[in-house]
């Protein structure tokens, strides 16, 4: 008897800790980057239970890791929670929105939304493998990132699965097909794809290779790889490089000096200095992007044929292990604090670069639990899977458009260097592609769920399904976050109505999105643009143009300061409230002046805008500009009027934008 009872005992603890070690929801959001948080969000305010695992210490990934200069292409793309996103930095900076900002104000936000809703959220723990029955996951076991023993392993029974990971590992593990690499230009019908030996970050004058100038029997510098370049247009498994955005600071008061980093080989630098044997220094932006931010900040990135890039050093990462993939994070470590470091101190660096270097050193507030360096690799690609829809080249161009866009892309085509060779006797980049020139374009809703007959339950917002060239255009992180929510909501409809995730009807995925854009219940903007003819009225000689405005398209009027050209926009105003009323400003040289009136039924507003006075920050077509509070009324006549009236010069008309100022 007293033998029966201690196995019944032993029996119920070790059924409670398993009962314990697996968690189950309605909705499992795999990786805390910015789409990971903004899903997460989305998810438990639509009434469904949510955990979000992400495998290291913090959240935001590369939006707040560094990556503070944020790549828009246009604002026209970037709604719902990814805006909202915005207006909180705006709100913090003292504007309606901030694209430019310091990594820890990101992640406090991140934080904010996650505390908000008070979701469960798993740190540094990652996937070792999925269970998938009947072309569903089941259920995911998780590690812990940073001491992987059995006994502490946790498992997760979801509904709906959303991979959020700039990896693509839940989708890898689940068994849905991918890609990594470059596509051959002949798979897809594309140009831009491929091996390509473009001009952009290229070594423009002549370099030698080798360890001895000269003599190909010495070897060739560090960072230059033996392999022969294929045809352009040519497939193959090499990943555009990745780096790290750096975040500096020049402000003693709350500067840490850049010191010999450990593992520092100047070996590695060498190709540098040949490279500036012709090309003589000028400054740091030479070999940098060095962009300027909020609190003495930088954002740098990589700039020219030798920078930041760590070219050809992560062709594995993508399928590596994790005890591999954490090798070559740390050589992009090692190899970038010791380029800072390089330039600060290499007797072979001139002396006033030496010294501008040396004024600058990692800030004392950021990322303060990482050892002052970001807590984010810039992985711009890893898989991609092969979902119902491919997104290419002819999406973003617009010579394809689908028919069941959740979210828009508008960012050149852009792909870092992939390897850099010995070509007739010196060096050069490959790789590079930056082409642009094009209108925003819909995002298929089947570029983010896999194929039927593989998985039904999961979304794939950033590893999405798209070639090389087209990922290198849609890869940015605020449309990664418009993604991820229109993945949320289309998992919590998919379990409203007991159906696959392939099944969601995608007009439904818009309605909830319109209805409810912040997923939170505040009133979103009311946006009347330029091409909406039910409600605009134009009068005079408007040209119609595509850049730089915003959204598909802008108008502009050639003013004399005779011949008058107006253009009124009709507000649909559904509810009472105050709202402030912007006008966007293009970025390009306007008339000093014009009129803009303002009429809410019960009176009317002039206002003489003078939009050259409007500061314009960052990767941006334009700005904002704000005219006035006003109060409407859905029963009044209200409406925005663009006038050339005392205008000499261009006067743009554009898009008119309400914000609510009530709850």
């Amino acid at each position: 008897m007293k033998y029966t009872v201690l196995i019944s005992l032993l029996f119920w603890v070790f059924d409670g800790i398993k009962a314990q070690s697996v968690r189950e929801v309605d909705i499992c959001i795999y990786g805390g980057t910015s789409a990971g948080v903004i899903a997460a969000y989305t998810a438990k305010n639509m009434g469904k239970s949510v955990i979000l695992i992400e495998p290291r210490r913090n959240l935001g990934g590369m939006t707040s890791g560094g990556l503070g200069y944020t790549d828009i292409g246009n604002k026209y793309v970037v709604k719902g929670l990814a805006l909202d996103f915005y207006r909180k930095l705006g709100t913090h900076y003292g504007k309606l929105e901030q694209w430019i900002f310091e990594p820890k104000v990101a992640e406090s936000i991140f934080v904010d939304y996650i505390n908000k809703a008070e979701i469960e959220t798993w740190y540094e723990y990652r996937i070792v493998s999925s269970t998938v029955a009947e072309r569903k996951i089941n259920e995911i076991m998780l590690e812990n990132t940073y001491n992987p023993q059995p006994a502490t392993n946790r498992s997760v029974r979801a509904k709906v699965f959303i991979d959020c990971s700039y990896e693509g590992d839940l989708m890898a593990r689940a068994g849905v097909s991918y890609m990594t690499g470059r596509e051959s230009n002949a798979t897809y019908g594309e140009t831009l794809n491929g091996v390509q030996i473009h001009k952009g970050h290229q070594f423009n004058r002549k370099v030698d290779p080798y360890k001895i100038k000269g003599d190909p029997t010495s070897g060739l510098l560090w960072g230059i790889h033996h392999t022969v370049p294929q045809p352009t247009g040519s497939g193959d498994k090499k990943i555009q490089a990745y780096n790290f955005r750096i975040t500096l600071t020049n402000n003693p008061r709350n500067r840490i000096p850049i010191t010999r980093p450990e593992n520092y080989d100047s070996k590695k630098y060498e190709l540098l200095v040949r490279l500036k044997e012709v090309e003589p220094w000028k400054g740091l932006q030479d070999v940098f992007i060095w962009s300027l931010m909020p609190g003495d900040k930088t954002d740098i990135n990589n700039k020219g044929a030798f920078s930041t890039d760590m070219i050809g050093a992560n062709w594995e990462y993508p399928e590596a292990s994790y005890e591999k993939r954490d090798s070559i994070w740390q050589e992009h470590v090692d190899y970038t604090k010791g380029l800072l470091y390089f330039v600060g101190h290499d007797r072979r660096i001139p002396k006033e670069i030496r010294r501008e270097m040396r004024k600058w050193g990692y800030p004392k507030d950021e990322f303060v639990g990482n050892g002052y360096w970001s807590h984010q690799l810039y992985v711009r690609e890893a898989r991609r899977m092969l979902g119902e829809v491919v997104m290419t080249q002819q999406h973003c161009v617009g010579k394809k458009t689908c028919d069941d866009g959740i979210g828009w892309a508008a960012y050149t085509m852009d792909s870092h260097n992939c390897d850099r060779h010995v070509i007739n006797g010196f060096v050069k980049n490959e790789g590079n592609v930056e082409v642009g020139g094009f209108k925003p374009y819909p995002i298929s809703y089947r570029c983010i769920v896999p194929r039927r007959e593989e998985v039904r339950n999961l979304l794939v917002p950033v590893c999405l399904s798209a070639s090389h060239i087209a990922y290198g255009s849609i890869r940015m992180e605020p449309v990664f976050m418009v993604l991820a929510q229109s993945s949320a909501v289309a998992a919590s409809l998919a379990i409203d109505n007991k159906c696959d995730v392939q099944e969601v009807c995608v007009s439904d995925i818009k309605r909830l999105l319109d209805e409810n854009p912040y997923s939170d219940g505040r009133p979103g903007d009311i946006l009347v643009d330029d091409d909406q003819a039910a409600y605009v009225q134009m009068t005079g000689d408007w040209k119609t143009k595509q850049k730089p405005g915003y959204g598909l398209t802008f108008r502009t009027h050639e003013s004399d300061g005779r011949n008058i050209a107006k253009v009124r926009y009709q507000l649909p105003i559904k509810k009472e409230g105050l709202y402030k009323v912007y006008i966007y400003s293009p970025k390009m040289k306007q008339a000093d002046t014009y009129t803009v009136r303002i009429g809410n039924g019960r009176g009317t507003r002039h206002i003489i805008v003078t939009p050259n006075a409007l500061k314009i920050e960052g990767q941006t077509t334009g700005e904002w500009y704000l005219l006035d509070e006003c109060h409407f009324e859905p029963s009044e006549q209200g409406y925005v009027e663009i006038s050339s009236e005392n205008a000499i010069g261009t006067v743009p008309a554009d898009a008119v934008l309400l914000v609510p100022q009530f709850e």
